[in-house]
């Protein structure tokens, strides 16, 4: 007990409720993040990549964002780890979430003037280090800050600002595209990372780690601690697995919807059929994040609603396996919404509860993040040959129904948490 006592600030387990100002702050950086994340994603890499080389548009669009996938998977955990060692007066998170925004819009920048393919890939490369160095550091306050009864609450919030700032990013750079092309809209784009950012790290407290609690910096001991032992520490595997899963499911059910719709359903507008359905999910994913959030620390419970999130996100790709028509496809777009806002709010609340070590809450929660940026690799390599010859969209659909009763499946090995 007199360890639990002694703790510093940085390390003790929170117990004070976060207020609405607090909220806020992390829901507007979360809404920054995601534009800055989505905007080049959805519409101005594609749009660059077609002006440098349109014959290889899709190659290259493809270069650039798989090598900047691999970035973000290692820049994750690495940014995370380095901050459960930091020592700053200014706290062990905020230096480097303002670092993070830093290189992310430098890496817009560089982007926005980009002469050639192999720019464009350091650019990118750029803003998916720094973007996924702040995301660490963002996740890392809901463990830092948040105590346990308010989790799936804020969790709920930070599901609504990853959605907003998706839609919110295609809506801005579509308006700057149209004014002043891609130079204007990467420059909108760096100015929102750095705004929402510099409000979060200037306005809300981060506690000072103590050097006699900093963990080993030998570079023998670092590289030891970024594996985590699912022997030791089995809740952590089990509810790494299921968020994968989850993740993975919710890639297959959305990434293809434009062509499905084109080609499985024959809408005869596809890109305004898409709008339809995305709106209906985005709705649907607010309702179901502020519902399972409040009913979740209401009762301290997290698994059931994890249970029921899957169920709801399997029916959902089950009516596509059953039928591909644009009926179909307005049931499951809510229902798939619904599902996983409501698995997003508890998620944060249940994956904070199986770190391992307070100590490294930031480098743990960066190797969690992995299992929400691995399946946006994992999706499209399975979907060609999924398409191609295991049977066509009623199988993805399928695969988008299995992944998520699979992930249901290991979250009832999850035994620390109810």
């Amino acid at each position: 007990m007199s360890e639990v006592r002694d703790l510093p600030e940085a390390l003790a387990e929170p117990v004070a409720r976060v207020r609405v100002g607090w909220m806020s702050l992390l829901f507007f950086a979360n809404i920054a993040l995601w534009l800055g994340v989505y905007a080049p994603i959805q519409v101005l890499l594609p749009k660059q990549a077609e002006l440098l080389d349109a014959a290889n548009k899709e190659a290259v669009f493809s270069l650039v964002t798989g090598i900047g996938a691999v970035v973000a998977l290692i820049a994750n955990p690495a940014v995370g780890l380095l901050s459960d060692r930091t020592c700053s007066a200014r706290g062990r998170r905020h230096p480097w979430t303002a670092a993070g925004a830093a290189v992310a819009a430098a890496g817009l920048l560089v982007l926005a003037f980009a002469p050639n393919v192999a720019v464009m890939v350091l650019g990118w490369c750029l803003v998916q280090a720094g973007l996924n160095g702040m995301l660490a550091m963002l996740v890392s306050a809901i463990a830092d800050r948040v105590p346990v009864p308010q989790r799936a609450q804020v969790g709920g919030l930070v599901g609504i600002a990853q959605m907003l700032g998706t839609v919110l990013g295609a809506v801005v750079v579509v308006v700057m595209l149209d004014l002043a092309g891609l130079p204007l809209g990467y420059a909108v784009c760096a100015a929102v990372v750095l705004a929402g950012a510099a409000a979060f790290v200037l306005r809300t407290p981060d506690a000072r780690l103590p050097v006699a609690f900093r963990p080993s910096a030998r570079t023998r001991d670092v590289l030891a601690n970024l594996w985590i032992s699912p022997r030791r520490h089995p809740d952590f595997a089990w509810a790494w697995g299921c968020h994968f899963m989850i993740n993975l499911g919710n890639a297959f059910g959305t990434l293809y919807l434009l062509f499905f719709l084109k080609d499985a359903v024959h809408y005869e507008d596809p890109d305004t059929g898409l709008l339809i359905m995305m709106g209906l999910y985005g709705a649907a994913l607010v309702v179901g994040a502020l519902i399972a959030g409040h009913f979740s620390d209401k009762t301290g419970r997290r698994k059931p609603y994890v249970l029921a999130a899957s169920a709801v996100m399997a029916v959902a790709a089950l009516l596509l396996v059953v039928w591909q028509n644009w009926t179909a496809a307005l049931a499951a777009s809510p229902l798939l919404g619904v599902g996983f806002g409501a698995y997003m709010a508890v998620a944060l609340a249940m994956l904070t509860q199986v770190l391992p070590t307070a100590q490294d809450r930031a480098k743990d929660l960066g190797v969690i993040n992995i299992a929400n940026s691995l399946p946006q690799v994992v999706a499209p390599m399975l979907t060609a040959p999924i398409l191609a010859y295991l049977g066509g969209y009623p199988s993805l659909f399928a695969a988008s129904a299995l992944s998520t009763v699979i992930a249901a499946v290991l979250v009832t090995r999850v035994k620390g948490v109810s």
